[in-house]
Parts: C-alpha cells; structure tokens; sequence
C-alpha cells in the first residue's frame, strides 16, 4: 500500500475511532431520569454513573503508554474498542449492568484517549494542528450527535432507554470493522514499535503541569455541564427533549470550533491568545446562563460550545506541541489526562452538591465562572514556547 493512502486511511481510522470515544457517555445525560425512574437510582447514584468514566480516565491514563509498549499502538487500540462494544451493550441490561458497563467504557475510553497524542505525533508530525483539530471535532461530534439523538431515539422505542443507549453500539462495530482490515496494511515497525522509556519524566516538569492542570480545568468545565447543562435549561422550563436538543447545540458548535480553533491558533503565531479567546468565549456562556433574565439558552449554549470546544482542542494541541517526539507525548498525554480526569471527576459531583446546597443553579455557575481564570492561567502557561523536557528532571534510574 502506498504511503499516502496508508496515510490518508490511517486518518480515517483514527477519525472514526475519535468519533466513538464521546457518545456512549453522553447518551446517557438526556436520558438520566427515565433511567432514575425505571431503576430507582438515586441522584447519588446518577452522580456515580456520571462520574465513573472519568475516574477510569484518571487512574487508568498513565497505565496506556505501557500497554503500547507491549502489544503495539494498533492492538491496544483494537482492543479498546472491543471493550467499549462491550460496556455499552452490559449497561443496557440491568441495574447492575448499568454500572459495570460504564466501568468498562470508561477504561475503553480512558485508554484511547491517551493514545491519539502520540499518534498525532507518531503519524502526522507535519500536521498537528489539521488533525487535532479533526480528530477533537469528531470527539465532539460524537458527543453531539448522542446528545441530541438519544432522547428522541429513547421516545421512537416506546421509551425504552436502554435500547436507545444500547443504539450506540453499532457505530463502534463499524470502527471495529475499519481498524481490523487496517493493521493488516500498516507498517510492521508501526504496529510492533517497542517505545523506549522517555528519558525524562515530566512529572517533575513545570510545563507539564501547567499542561495538566489546563487539561483538568477544561475537562471539569466539560463534563459538569455534559452532566447538568440539560437539567439547568430543563428547570428554566426548557422541555426534557428541546434541553437535549440544547445540549447538542453546544456540542455542535463546540465540533465547528475544535475543528478550526489549531488553525487559528497556528495562525495567530502564538497559542496563548487563542487560550485567552476561547476562556472568554466560555466565560461569556457562563455568564449569560446565570445572569440573563430572558433566557436566550440558545445564544449561551452556541458560545458556551464555542468556548469549550476551542479549550479541548488546545488542551490536546498542547500535548503534542511541548512534547519532541513520540514517546514525550505520549508520557505527557499520560500524565495530562490522568490527573487531568482525577480533576475533572470532580465536577459533576461538586455541581450536584452546590446545587442542593443553594437550591437553584446560580451557586453552581458563579463557581464555573470563577473556575474559568485559573483555566486561562494555567492555558497561558502551558502554551508557552517550551518543551516539557527543558524543565523536567531525569527520569529516576536514568
């Protein structure tokens, strides 16, 4: 196979990987009260349900480089998809089922998660910022695409939720059958490439944690209001279906956004006044959705996408661009999306708890907008012209 069709259908497998990782989490937020009526889940529960994935990100991110260095980049890969097939159709059964399925998407999804940086940089070193930015457009369009599907999907099945979350199981068949055919035509040093330990640890590297803390900020922000957005809308007297709908409208403009916001910032010639530009975007979201007294939802849900859709982005840009070869950014990706995610579990859980503290949403946002600048901050420092391991100490052994 030629090497620009390898490379070409490398892209689309990776696209169509990116655009599974979001949906089966997402299908779960527009439906989450028919699943509390017809199973008795408490919103303590709902809350666990919610935030599970996101501690399998965070505890299980640093154990992904590892893997690849045993069984290669395409078979981890391959297996992470098999997993997720799996969680997504146990989490239609029972109640039980409702929680190991979602543990094992979450460990699906929170190893596939750390290996598109290096992908990124294995791959593509000559356009980081085109496939970043296509690859977090699919993340988020996968997420788009279930949020303002599943609703309307759960009430074409007579409102049967669990077939309407188990729907999303088909298009990660399809993944499957993509990536199998692929790894027959890749590369045999691409798929058996042992990755050598990186001989600095960005654990002890400035960058690398201005990187994660940028990368947790965002995801906090990301996921609480993945968690609650269509709650909030649904209690200003938004229907259960037009705040899904509302919900997707952020997801889809945050596609749009993720997908040109590398670009602008290569553009711009310095990262740090795209982070500033998409903070802002986001606080002006935030900002509408607590102080507007008219209720203009869509008008905050499009900038709100804007804004977050442009931080993830670069939160991922990020990761590529410190990093000077494969194995940094894998590492960095590890270490990013693990503490990252640790971080980011505890957002929907604190929203949850603000609320029932203030008894309306006001509390909730006024801490997500005051959270937005240590997220500019920690952006800025992260997109700094300096590589992770001009700061970082040698890894210890070395």
């Amino acid at each position: 196979m030629g090497t620009r069709r390898r490379r070409f259908l490398l892209a689309a497998g990776l696209l169509l990987v990116s655009l599974n990782l979001r949906p089966s989490m997402s299908a779960l937020s527009p439906v989450l009260g028919a699943i509390r009526r017809s199973t008795g889940l408490s919103a303590a529960g709902a809350g666990l349900l919610t935030t599970l994935p996101l501690i399998c990100f965070g505890l299980l991110a640093p154990v992904a480089p590892r893997l690849v260095r045993r069984r290669g980049t395409g078979g981890v890969l391959l297996g992470c998809l098999v997993v997720l097939l799996a969680g997504i159709v146990v989490r239609s059964t029972n109640y039980a089922g409702l929680f190991i399925g979602t543990l094992l998407i979450g460990m699906a999804v929170a190893i596939a998660n750390v290996l598109m940086p290096g992908i990124v940089k294995r791959d593509f070193p000559r356009h980081v910022s085109l496939m970043t930015g296509l690859y977090t457009a699919m993340l988020s369009a996968g997420a788009a695409l279930a949020a303002g599907t599943t609703a309307l999907l759960a009430r074409a099945l007579g409102g049967d939720w669990r077939l309407a979350t188990g729907a999303w199981a088909l298009p990660v068949v399809v993944a499957i059958a993509v990536i199998v055919p692929l790894r027959s035509h890749a590369r045999p040093e691409t798929e058996t490439t042992v990755f050598s330990e990186p001989t600095r640890t960005p654990w002890r590297s400035p960058v690398a944690w201005a990187v994660t803390l940028f990368m947790g900020v965002q995801s906090l922000e990301f996921y609480s209001t993945l968690a609650w957005l269509p709650t909030v809308f649904h209690d200003r007297g938004v229907s259960v279906v037009s705040a899904g709908l509302l919900l997707a409208v952020t997801n889809t403009f945050a596609v749009a956004s993720a997908l040109v916001t590398p670009w602008i910032a290569h553009r711009l010639g310095d990262v740090r006044v795209a982070v500033l530009g998409a903070v802002l975007l986001a606080g002006i979201g935030l900002a509408g959705l607590l102080f507007d007294p008219r209720h203009v939802d869509t008008l905050w849900a499009v900038l709100l996408g804007c804004g977050q859709g442009a931080t993830i982005s670069l939160a991922l840009m990020v990761m590529v661009l410190r990093s000077s070869n494969q194995d940094e950014a894998m590492a960095l990706s590890g270490m990013a999306q693990g503490v990252g995610y640790l971080i980011a579990a505890v957002g929907p859980t604190l929203v949850g708890a603000l609320y029932d503290v203030a008894h309306n949403w006001s509390l909730p946002l006024a801490v997500l907008l005051a959270l937005l600048v240590l997220q500019a901050g920690a952006g800025c420092l992260a997109a700094r012209d300096r590589p992770v391991t001009a700061a970082a100490g040698p890894r210890p052994g070395a």
